[in-house]
């Protein structure tokens, strides 16, 4: 039985990601410091059908530690405004020093690496859609800079892990991502909308809401994930994992105001500083390399969402 590490395993896309391992036969050890993950949600029948291969362990990937392994999936970050704004050293560190603590690990048991990066390493991009080539358009001194520039620190820490160590490790570039286990406070703009429609309260857009922004359906991005990691001869290679339907964020406040029925008034508020103006995925070198396409369609997805988010989260 492969045994897998999931770094920042009680998140919403670790928790998921940790399921679906469990689900292929796997042995799971998730780490997670609480810093933003929840342990609740690793309380689904998954986890409790396949108790005996799952194991949790509260820890810091900032400290050096080791785990016997196979795989290593570093999603470990607070990946929300609201929270790496709080924590920003924090956050500068675990890219830093958590993922080479990370990559030592691959490197002593000789496991293959799939880090979690994401689309803010694009920055406000000036290309459009954003390709794996493309260098970004980064605030490195903003008040996003802790979670950008971090992700960015860790692309090019891996890139020498695998150049000069040896390490297998493989990148995935992660576009929005929404779903069941969403943090109701992470300030996303799915996660807003759904809370405020099924609260009664006001649904913010910020500056005019014709910025965009590609949603991904968390299933989807799993399914992407396996496919990185574990198809052979792509060790160095870094992959975009999004959906490239582009929404404006007024759309996306009027079908959560839709599929809600929720009497919410829209209202607007001034664009936050450094705000991406628009974010789209070009994902031809997955699909061309990888076969994969997101299948979930935004409509459908957000019902699933606002489905678990009325049943878990909030009681309207």
């Amino acid at each position: 039985m492969k045994t897998s590490l999931v770094a920042g395993g009680a998140g919403f896309i670790g928790s998921h990601l940790c399921e679906a391992l469990l689900k292929r036969g796997h042995k799971v050890v998730a780490v997670d410091s609480l810093i933003s993950g929840r342990k609740s949600n690793l309380h689904s029948p998954v986890f409790t059908k396949h108790k005996r291969q799952f194991t949790f362990l509260k820890k810091d990937i900032i400290k050096p530690f080791d785990v016997k392994c196979d795989f290593v999936f570093n999603f470990a970050s607070p990946a929300s405004p609201p929270h790496y704004q709080v924590h920003s050293i924090y956050t500068l560190r675990t890219g830093s020093e958590g993922t080479r603590n990370l990559l030592e690990i691959a490197k002593r048991h000789q496991a293959r690496f799939l880090h979690a990066s994401t689309s803010e390493v694009y920055g406000d991009p000036a290309v459009h859609p954003q390709p794996e080539t493309y260098w970004g358009n980064v605030n490195s001194i903003g008040i996003r800079s802790c979670y950008d520039e971090a992700k960015r620190y860790a692309e090019a820490l891996i890139m020498e892990y695998w150049r000069k160590e040896g390490v297998d490790t493989r990148m995935i570039r992660i576009f929005n991502t929404y779903g069941p286990r969403l943090d109701p406070d992470d300030g996303r703009v799915v996660s807003n909308y759904i809370k405020q429609a099924l609260q009664g309260r006001p649904l913010t857009v910020f500056g005019d809401g014709g910025q965009t922004r590609s949603f991904q359906y968390v299933d989807d991005l799993v399914a992407a994930i396996f496919k990185v990691m574990f198809t052979p001869g792509l060790a160095g290679e870094v992959f975009n994992t999004g959906n490239p339907g582009e929404f404006t964020v007024l759309q996306a406040a009027k079908l959560v105001k839709k599929l809600t029925r929720s009497p919410s008034p829209i209202v607007y508020q001034p664009l936050p500083k450094d705000d991406p103006t628009r974010r789209k995925p070009d994902i031809s070198k997955i699909k061309r390399r990888l076969g994969w396409t997101p299948k979930i369609k935004f409509e459908d997805g957000l019902k699933r969402t606002i489905a678990w988010y009325m049943l878990n989260e909030i009681k309207v």
